[in-house]
């Protein structure tokens, strides 16, 4: 009896690494919820663990992205295939992005979260220029390969990166020691990266305390009907959008998407990163999704820079609070320049140092809105933020499957394994 009842003590005390990693995470993040609403502002004494976790995933990034996408040009030695998959990507990530400025639109106008707000002195924020098409496009190709992994811009990175991989599927046999470094190179990142997300659940917990610790209700509740339209509208753009499009052109089952799916959408919405996401969105397509390497690792460190569906309905929603919150209205015209404004500076501005900001201002000008009315929306930008990336990662692992399924390289096994 005795060593019956030391195993069953056993088998509890190891329930926690029973659990998966997305099971470990969402436990993370109620119980950092409730910690920060308790202890307020004195959880800012988690923030470094927080803080180390988003350091820890951040380092991935470049290299992953790099790796990837060189794995990934180099397994497409098909040069009409893999300009036929880019296509595909692009097209599918403009299309998702359009789809969901008129969703943040149309919320804007139901909700009214401007109408008869008392703005009284707005406060003016300096608004870095935003750069040319012309100067975007020259930007993008990198003058020192170097220099860009070092500042992280990810547009070069990836320039490069497809070069690389296609220089060396040009080169042939003789570049197959390099081909076979880098397919290393990426099991090795990969499984770097398991060993960074296994602490996602206390990165996690530490990040949603602080972070409810800072704002509590105080902050929500006055601007609360921005925040439901931007949560409701990445529900409805999720669900509608890219649940519909999965089921409609691939007739695969949306339930099973977001099962596998879901681990990825937790760091987002804790981390507000897509690309230090990257390497959990990754692992999801490829091991929950059954996205093959070769178009995971094409298609998702592109979607980190060009597909911001999130943050292009946050755009759209907040240009139209702030035109309600100054008395300011808006006619077709003026919304068609919107959801034009909002696609094309999503993609330019991406990678830019404050391309958040840079798009909003965009759109804000593109219609005559003050530009002040920026500081409306930044004391909530982070509750604003977890949304929107979540979206936006969400988008990229449903390409990735569009795409993967049309070019027959999706494993239905691994898609339909988790039962519904």
């Amino acid at each position: 009896m005795s060593t019956i009842t030391a195993q069953v003590k056993m088998k509890d005390a190891n329930w926690w690494k029973r659990l998966q990693i997305w099971q470990k995470v969402l436990i993370g993040l109620i119980l950092g919820a409730a910690t920060g609403f308790l202890l307020g502002e004195d959880a800012a004494i988690l923030h470094p663990i927080g803080k180390a976790f988003i350091a820890a995933i951040k380092m991935l990034v470049v290299p992953l992205i790099f790796i990837s996408l060189v794995c990934g040009v180099t397994a497409i030695k098909d040069v009409t295939r893999m300009g036929r998959i880019g296509i595909k990507t692009f097209v599918a990530y403009i299309v998702t992005t359009a789809i969901a400025i008129p969703i943040g639109l149309a919320l804007a106008v139901w909700l009214e979260p401007g109408v008869g707000m008392e703005l009284g002195s707005a406060t003016a924020i300096d608004v870095k220029s935003a750069p040319s098409i012309v100067d975007t496009l020259l930007n993008i190709i990198p003058t020192n390969p170097f220099a860009s992994f070092a500042n992280g811009d990810v547009l070069q990175i990836i320039l490069f990166a497809i070069f690389l991989g296609i220089a060396i599927n040009l080169v042939g046999e003789k570049a197959d020691p390099v081909r076979k470094v880098f397919d290393a190179f990426a099991d090795v990142m990969y499984k770097l990266t398991d060993l960074v997300i296994a602490f996602a659940p206390y990165g996690v917990f530490a990040l949603i305390a602080t972070t409810t610790g800072q704002y509590g209700l105080d902050v929500l509740l006055p601007l609360g009907k921005v925040i439901l339209g931007v949560y409701l509208g990445c529900i409805i753009h999720a669900i509608v959008t890219l649940g519909g499009g999965l089921a409609l052109l691939a007739r695969l089952n949306p339930i099973q998407f977001f099962k596998g799916i879901f681990e990825a959408q937790l760091v987002a919405f804790s981390t507000t990163t897509a690309a230090g996401t990257l390497p959990v969105t990754m692992a999801c397509a490829r091991d929950n999704l059954g996205v093959s390497k070769d178009v995971s690792s094409f298609v998702l460190p592109v979607g980190t820079t060009i597909n911001l569906d999130g943050t292009a309905l946050y755009q759209a929603l907040t240009a139209v609070f702030i035109a309600q919150a100054y008395g300011i209205d808006l006619g077709m015209a003026e919304y068609g320049m919107i959801l034009l404004t909002a696609v094309l500076a999503s993609i330019g501005t991406a990678s830019v140092p404050g391309g958040g900001l840079i798009v909003l201002s965009l759109v804000l000008s593109s219609v005559g809105l003050p530009l002040e009315g920026i500081a409306l929306v930044a004391g909530i930008d982070r509750i604003l933020d977890m949304a929107r990336t979540t979206i936006n990662v969400t988008g990229d692992a449903a390409v990735s499957v569009l795409i993967a399924h049309s070019e027959g390289e999706l494993d239905k096994e691994i898609y339909y394994k988790r039962p519904v």
